[in-house]
């Protein structure tokens, strides 16, 4: 900027500041947070500092005062560690209440139970006898990692149990021949975080963004020196074993007897006035705790009704977690560029000029679509307001128009595709755009990391980095080409020595059998994930009768429609894709499945509750083995419902529609 345009960047600066503050303290009607206001100034502080010809006396700044990791085993949760629904306002919460109370069919305000949500690393761990047995992860919810070793050099969590007064026994053999598990959060205190922060900069090294990074990474050092030294504090909130509590509240007392710090914040509230009193209570107090916490869980307190509520997705219905306003801070708009995904979707994403929030630097931010772009009425080169949503996800919040200068430029979506040049086109609604090459190479760049992931064929070591560079170096042009991988092509890359090469290249190997569902999942077909993926392996039996398959065909399958049997039949009539499936056959065992007998071809289940003899993952394979199918929800189509301990919502629904309920016992009966 010349001195011209900085002087008229000063000016804007000046104005705006000073309105959002009339309406904050004047008027007690903000508009943006304390966090977006200050970044504003730092802004105008910055200018004034390069420029001090234009500091004026009215200036605001002239105011007086104030995955798993390699080595650790995976660890299969006994029942699922749920993540929780976020909300940020007083009617969200609200609403909550009254959704609850109408699945629970009851017209009072429910009891409830809140304690501080830290902001920290999820660990459950597992007693046996009263002492420690192992310490694990959350993980993707179902299985995490196990880091005993680590966990044991935490001194907030006991070794052994402390006997419990609170299950009224007697005597402390209570512990004999019985598991107990707990559940809570690993956190790092401000004061550890600085005072670490302080001697790596005193010897040049890394300096950390903020506490909950660090405590993450500090318990999967695979030395367990490393994380002694980082001064990791623990909080538990959950008892998962039947110690006799009927309520969550009671688990916090139990948990304090066993020898385990708890919230001193926690407390009942049976009223909405008494939720929003203990919020303002702990925002006023947040500045003063020794550790972060981003918002207060909220729980249905008696567990009989939470457990009445289920689960929807992945989270509980009978607990939310009520967060704090979003961190923000204000940024420009350098540009709008769009990335292509492996379906051919194009999103627009805003580059901004890196901004930290939370300790982290955000320089992305995506639009999702055209209608966002619009509702923000964002161009490119405005001032906006970014947060990290719930402290993860960059988002713009607002425009700033105030602070235009008249040389903003309108963006609009592209008419071809920005990496191949080939046509575009909407969905049905006209809000998606999608390429239609199937050889864009950024579509193509997105298909290999889903083919590489987890979800698909699981290649340990071919992370998205080594893909781009792989892809960059020419080395592989699709999917089939990383099966012809060898050390000698990996070892002169910058990322590869020979004993990482030998790794990949041995991981590569192993993934060269592959089910057939796993291998249908990996071609990325749209509108294909687990379940279909199952339902087609299962069906057909072989990659060439699914190859072959019609449309009409593909409709038989129970669970898939139209416009998923379209989806998948125009997949395999691509002729780039049926190149693709001769290369991949060529070079990979692919299994069909295994099925025992047809005994329950037709049968579909549904599993609430937790078994004792097997995981519901495994129970699912025993079922799929049989020719039978595993859904996720009820309906009058559903043959049986599995009942577990703990059964969810689903137990009530199914005994509505008259579905036929059978235990664990019954339910292994008909797997012999």
């Amino acid at each position: 900027m010349d001195k011209q345009q900085v002087k008229e960047r000063i000016e804007k600066l000046k104005k705006i500041i000073n309105h959002h503050r009339y309406l904050y303290h004047v008027l007690d009607k903000p508009e943006i947070s304390d966090a977006a206001s200050d970044s504003l100034k730092h802004e105008l502080k910055e200018l004034e500092e390069k420029f001090p010809e234009f500091i004026t006396p009215d200036s605001p700044t002239q105011r007086v005062g104030g995955r798993a990791l390699e080595g650790f085993k995976k660890v299969r949760h006994s029942r699922p560690m749920l993540s929780l629904e976020d909300i940020f306002e007083e009617k969200e919460f609200d609403d909550w209440t009254i959704r609850i109370k109408k699945l629970l069919g009851i017209s009072d305000f429910p009891e409830l139970f809140g304690e501080l949500k830290f902001d920290g690393l999820a660990i459950s761990l597992l007693y046996k006898n009263g002492v420690l047995l192992r310490g694990a992860t959350r993980g993707n919810g179902a299985v995490g990692e196990d880091i005993t070793q680590n966990i044991k050099t935490i001194e907030a969590i006991p070794l052994r149990l402390e006997f419990c007064r609170n299950l009224a026994i007697g005597k402390p053999t209570w512990l004999s021949d019985s598991l107990v598990e707990v559940r809570g959060e690993a956190i790092m205190t401000r004061q550890a975080f600085e005072e670490i922060n302080k001697a790596q900069g005193e010897k040049g090294g890394q300096i950390y963004a903020n506490p909950r990074n660090l405590t993450a990474g500090s318990l999967r050092q695979l030395d367990p020196k490393i994380t002694a030294s980082r001064k990791i504090d623990f909080h538990a909130y959950g008892l998962i074993t039947d110690l006799g509590q009927k309520k969550h509240s009671d688990e916090h007392e139990i948990l304090k007897d066993l020898g385990f710090k708890t919230d001193a914040f926690s407390k009942i509230c049976r009223s909405l006035g008494e939720v929003f009193e203990l919020r303002k209570k702990i925002i006023a107090q947040r500045p003063k705790l020794k550790c972060d916490i981003d918002g207060i869980v909220f729980s249905v307190n008696d567990n009989s009704l939470f457990r009445k509520l289920g689960a929807v997705g992945k989270a509980p219905r009978g607990s939310v977690a009520f967060k704090f306003a979003a961190k923000e801070a204000t940024a420009k708009v350098k540009d709008i560029i769009i990335q292509v995904g492996r379906t051919g979707v194009l999103t627009p994403v805003a580059i901004l000029e890196p901004v930290k929030i939370s300790g982290v630097t955000v320089s992305r931010a995506t639009l999702h679509n055209k209608d966002e772009i619009k509702r923000l009425s964002l161009k490119i080169g405005d001032t906006v307001i970014v947060s990290r949503a719930g402290d993860v996800i960059p988002d713009i919040r607002k425009t700033l128009k105030e602070l235009r200068t008249g040389k903003e430029k309108t963006f609009k979506m592209p008419n071809k595709c920005p990496v191949c040049a080939k046509a575009v086109y909407y969905d049905k609604k006209g809000i998606i755009l999608r390429c239609r090459n199937l050889k864009c190479p950024m579509r193509q760049r997105a298909h290999l990391k889903h083919f590489a992931s987890k979800s698909a064929f699981d290649i340990e070591g071919l992370g998205p980095k080594s893909i781009n560079l792989l892809l960059d170096q020419g080395l592989i042009q699709d999917s089939a080409d990383i099966f012809d991988l060898r050390e000698g092509d990996l070892m002169p890359l910058e990322r590869f020595g020979e004993k990482s090469a030998q790794n990949l290249v041995s991981a590569i190997r192993l993934k060269k059998s592959v089910p057939l569902s796993r291998f249908i999942i990996g071609l990325g077909i749209l509108h294909v994930g687990e379940e279909t993926a199952e339902d087609l392996a299962l069906h057909f039996g072989s990659l060439e009768k699914l190859a072959r398959a019609s449309k009409e065909e593909l409709e038989l399958i129970p669970n898939i429609g139209g416009v998923v049997a379209e989806s998948i039949y125009n997949w395999f009539c691509q002729p780039y894709n049926k190149k693709l499936l001769n290369k991949l056959q060529a070079r990979l065992k692919i299994q069909s499945p295994k099925l025992r007998s047809q005994k329950l071809r037709g049968k579909t289940f549904v599993l609430t509750g937790t078994l004792d003899s097997l995981s519901r993952e495994e129970a699912k394979q025993k079922i799929r083995s049989l020719a039978g199918r595993a859904s996720e929800s009820i309906s009058k189509e559903i043959d049986y419902l599995v009942a577990g301990e703990e059964p969810g919502s689903k137990l009530d629904k199914a005994k509505k529609l008259g579905v036929k309920i059978i235990n664990e016992k019954e339910f292994l009966e008909l797997l012999k």
